[in-house]
């Protein structure tokens, strides 16, 4: 792709004007003449998505995996990446210098400017569409972009993919965040199906040889030394600074000489095992030798990463390695990175609930309905009411479908939204929620291959669908096992598909369309 010419300060000012103008002119107001409008970082994405032929939400879902869209001040990620972009120049990934060289933005500019960063990000994606040989028209379907999305990972292989994978996970379930500033980005949920091309085949599939919910990805082994030392005695918390999959591949990096035992995803909680327990992982200097390192996606300055999810896997993983070497559950020995003697990290950080995370390692609290998962699923209609009409908004709302407030009445932002959903998902737009509108509510989302022995959020996701699709009760535990091969071999019969107990991509897509 060519340089871009001097001029293109001037340029992106005209294009940024003309997003604000169409913006304010749709809303029934006059346009000014080249100012910036109320919102900042969507008309940012707009700009940088018309200039450089690139999917506005895919941008957007590549931002918000990178950095749930906050540019910390210029501030540098573990990797020393920047903005919300996550430009990162380091020995292995050198996305802020190429963004530099393709828009003529200076460095510090694309450190410290939220609009040029996004530029900037824009314009390396497109280099990598090139790359790969994207033509004008392929630029067009999103699901063509999954090699350019897996390069810009700065990864290669198999964590290239989990990186990819995350993205498109968050076009099809949708997004709806709020970030610094107040300003609120929304990626509208959508049928994906990516074509992964040479990466259908590179996944993570190795399971961890310590922990058994957990993945195996060893870090390089400049990264940490082979035994230990001392006993091991303390769990230590932390937050990577960072994306999963960016950790992933920092940790593989022979120059970052750092990692850590296992890290752990923010949207679901999924674990990946990189150092043996029985090896020193280099996370907490003086306290290296006697601790296991548990590395949490996210910043300490956002609270949105410390999900649910992560809280409850982070968790189980810190009371199973307690119990397994003796290791007393309390604060003394559950450390954050910060309590480590001769640290100067502040990780976990203000917004890491210790109170709720020490209930959930001690098996004190924690306990509760996730408000999703119900025994059979009811019709919901107009003047509806009650708890699955909550369930009904939460979905549509997480998803980028406006139903207004999850208050549990079914009213006339809720009905639209479901019509939107409907439409999308092919299904008759009649904005009731009935057995099909369910199914394809619940199943939303990514689409793994689940197989006996599987467990996490995305089996309590097709056990959820399977109890709206066959008008019996799935147990949602999150464990799949033989009720829940019972139920999708079941699903499958009833509806032609190949009954061999594998939720796979036709099983998922049978759902996700309401079957």
């Amino acid at each position: 792709m060519p340089r871009r010419p001097a001029g293109h300060t001037g340029r992106r000012a005209a294009v940024l004007a003309a997003v604000a103008a169409t913006t304010l002119v749709a809303a029934g107001h006059p346009a000014p003449a080249a100012q910036a409008g109320p919102e900042p970082m969507n008309q940012a994405f707009a700009a940088a998505a018309e200039e450089f032929d690139v999917p506005r939400d895919l941008l957007a879902a590549v931002g918000y995996g990178e950095t749930h869209l906050d540019g910390h001040a210029g501030r540098p990620s573990q990797a020393n990446g920047y903005g919300v972009m996550h430009l990162a120049s380091n020995p292995t990934n050198r996305s802020l210098e190429k963004a530099a060289a393709l828009t003529g933005e200076s460095a510090t500019a694309l450190r410290n400017d939220t609009e040029a960063n996004i530029l900037g990000g824009a314009a390396v994606l497109r280099s990598h569409a090139d790359a790969v040989g994207l033509s004008r028209a392929e630029r067009d379907d999103i699901d063509a972009w999954y090699p350019a999305v897996a390069r810009y990972s700065g990864a290669e292989g198999a964590i290239a993919a989990l990186y990819a994978d995350t993205v498109y996970t968050f076009l099809a379930e949708g997004l709806h965040t709020t970030v610094p500033g107040g300003e609120r980005i929304s990626v509208t949920s959508r049928p994906v199906s990516p074509d992964k091309g040479a990466l259908a085949a590179a996944q993570v599939t190795a399971p961890s040889p310590d922990y058994p919910s957990a993945l195996w990805v060893p870090a390089n082994s400049a990264n940490y030394a082979t035994g230990r030392t001392a006993t091991v005695d303390k769990v230590v918390v932390h937050v990577t600074q960072g994306s999963y999959a960016g950790t992933i591949s920092w940790f593989q990096n022979a120059t970052s000489k750092v990692s850590s035992h296992y890290v752990i995803r923010s949207a679901d909680g999924e674990i990946t095992q990189m150092v043996r327990d029985k090896d020193t992982a280099y996370h907490a200097k003086s306290a290296n030798a006697s601790s296991l390192g548990i590395e949490h996606e996210g910043f300490v300055d956002n609270p949105s990463w410390f999900t649910d999810s992560m809280y409850r896997s982070s968790a189980a993983l810190t009371a199973y390695l307690c119990n397994r070497y003796g290791i007393p559950k309390d604060r003394s020995h559950v450390i954050g990175h910060s309590e480590a003697p001769g640290n100067d990290h502040t990780d976990p950080g203000v917004h890491w609930n210790w109170t709720y995370y020490m209930q959930l390692v001690t098996g004190t609290g924690g306990s509760g309905s996730d408000g999703l998962s119900f025994a059979s699923y009811a019709t919901q209609k107009s003047g509806s009411s009650g708890a699955q009409v909550k369930a009904v908004q939460k979905l549509l709302n997480d998803q980028g479908y406006q139903a207004g407030a999850v208050d549990g009445t079914f009213g006339t932002a809720t009905k639209s939204a479901v019509q939107a959903f409907q439409t999308a998902r092919r299904l008759t737009a009649d904005g009731t929620v009935g057995p099909k509108t369910w199914t394809a509510l619940l199943s939303a989302g990514t689409t793994p291959t689940l197989v006996k022995g599987g467990s996490g959020d995305a089996v309590k996701r097709l056990q959820r669908a399977l109890t709206a699709a066959l008008g019996s009760t799935v147990a949602v535990d999150g464990a799949f096992g033989s009720a829940t091969d019972t139920a999708v071999r079941g699903y499958q019969s009833s509806r032609g598909l190949t009954a061999d107990g594998s939720a796979g991509p036709d099983t998922w897509a049978a759902l996700q369309s309401g079957r």
